[in-house]
């Protein structure tokens, strides 16, 4: 059975900014879901909310129909940011930390390690230093570390930012390795070319509010809104 999340009537406003206003979303598993929209939209924030690292002020998260509180949901879903953070140890270390504090065992954590490098075709890093490496190899030693959690969900904040093409392109294929029925994968970006490419549905975010949900062919061919129109071709004000 695939995992399920449901958003009823996310709110939350910071002072007098109204970041997302009445969000109603159903994420199945075995799906990309891009989040799509210009810079302070409400995608990150979503995010934040779903990671459990920031609480609505009113709706509920439901996880297979269970209501979720941040507790639970950041026990169930795995952040991971635009802009990386390494420890100052080599590559395995880094990689291995959070299996280590929840006790998983010398040998799995061994064989998840070495799955997690092969995915971000990294194999072979393990004794590098991760401060050392370039931008684009620590997104994905990043990406390897939220990988092999085994999270039901998996939030990806624009994960090929400033990088160069061939790491955005190993950064894309290793997230689509990663579909699986027990897994939700929602990833923000602004970067419509790779929403086509990426996404099984766009979600199109706006002044806090949902204004499209469609898959790709019909939101790039027909959108329904007129906002998500002015979107695609570039003409939105600001």
């Amino acid at each position: 059975m695939s995992v399920n999340l449901q958003l009823v009537e996310l709110q939350k406003n910071y002072r007098a900014v109204k970041a997302l206003n009445s969000v109603s979303l159903n994420l199945q598993g075995n799906k990309i879901i891009v989040l799509l929209g210009v810079n302070g939209a409400g995608k990150t924030t979503l995010m934040r909310i779903i990671a459990g690292l920031e609480k609505p002020d009113c709706g509920q998260i439901l996880f297979n129909n269970q209501n979720s509180d941040p507790k639970t949901l950041r026990h169930i879903s795995t952040l991971v940011f635009q802009k990386t953070a390494m420890f100052t140890m080599n590559v395995y270390n880094n990689l291995a930390y959070g299996l280590k504090i929840r006790k998983v065992p010398k040998e799995e954590i061994h064989l998840r390690v070495c799955g997690s490098l092969e995915a971000v075709r990294l194999s072979g890093f393990e004794k590098r230093r991760a401060k050392k490496l370039s931008g684009g190899e620590q997104q994905r030693i990043a990406l390897a570390r939220a990988f092999l959690l085994n999270s039901n969900v998996l939030l990806l904040d624009e994960p090929t930012a400033n990088l160069d093409p061939n790491s955005a392109i190993i950064i894309e294929k290793a997230i689509v390795s990663q579909k699986s029925s027990q897994r939700i994968i929602v990833m923000a970006t602004h970067n419509l070319n790779q929403a086509r490419r990426m996404a099984d549905e766009i979600v199109h975010i706006h002044d806090g509010e949902i204004v499209e949900v469609a898959q790709p062919e019909d939101f790039f061919e027909n959108p329904k809104s007129a906002i998500t129109r002015k979107f695609i071709n570039g003409e939105l004000d600001f």
